[in-house]
C-alpha cells in the first residue's frame, strides 16, 4: 500500500495503517519514565512502554504492558 495523496490524506475508510497518513512500515522502540512521588525525587525509572512509530511520518503512540506484536496491530488498525 502506498501513502496517499493529498486529496485523499483524511479518508482512510477501513484501510490498515498509520493513523495519520496511512503508511504501513513502523518503529518500535522502548522508553522508561519515572513515576511520581519517591521514583521522581530519585530518579528512578519505574515505568516501561512501547513506542510504535510511523516510519513515513514519526506519528507516535505509547502503550503499556502489551507484547509488541499486539502493539503493532493495534497502531495499524
Amino acid at each position: 500500500m502506498s501513502p496517499p495523496t493529498d486529496t485523499d490524506a483524511h479518508d482512510f475508510g477501513d484501510e490498515r495503517g498509520c493513523p495519520k497518513c496511512g503508511h504501513t512500515d513502523t518503529e518500535i522502540d522502548s522508553i522508561a519514565t519515572t513515576g511520581g512521588g519517591l521514583s521522581k525525587m530519585f530518579d528512578i525509572q519505574n515505568r516501561k512502554f512501547t513506542v510504535v512509530s510511523c516510519t513515513n511520518c514519526g506519528y507516535s503512540e505509547l502503550y503499556r504492558g502489551q507484547s509488541t506484536n499486539d502493539v503493532v496491530d493495534v497502531f495499524l488498525g
